[in-house]
């Protein structure tokens, strides 16, 4: 069992920088491939970038690529979302997950735990 607690979101002007964190509970984190996705207003939940459980990969969605990192820390049992120049776009629920499975982190099917969300949100 993986508990996850994301903080860190919070209103921002456009082109500025947010850093999210989502601290996990239990002593296997870092056996835990992690993915951070987000959910607007009357969207369908995206995929926004992943990392392998020993950090050597990441993904992106396109959108973000350039603008946000996704890193880890597990002496922290943390994953971190740094988000730069950010835009009204990017606002949303953000939610990080835990997956075992290393196949087809892009996908929110292939998660076993999720966070509570934390808002982010970017005005123009």
């Amino acid at each position: 069992q993986v508990q996850l607690v994301e903080s860190g979101g919070g209103w921002v002007q456009a082109g500025g920088s947010l850093r999210l964190s989502c601290a996990a509970s239990g002593r296997t984190f870092s056996s835990y491939n992690m993915g951070w996705f987000r959910q607007a207003p009357g969207k369908e939940r995206e995929f926004v970038a992943a990392i392998y459980w020993n950090g050597e990969s990441t993904w992106y969605t396109d959108s973000v690529k350039g603008r946000f990192t996704i890193s880890r820390d597990n002496a922290k049992n943390t994953v971190y979302l740094q988000m730069n120049s950010l835009q009204p776009e990017d606002t949303a629920v953000y939610s990080c997950a835990a997956s075992r499975d290393a196949g087809a982190l892009r996908d929110s099917r292939t998660y076993d735990y999720w966070g509570q969300g934390t808002q982010v949100t970017v005005s123009s």
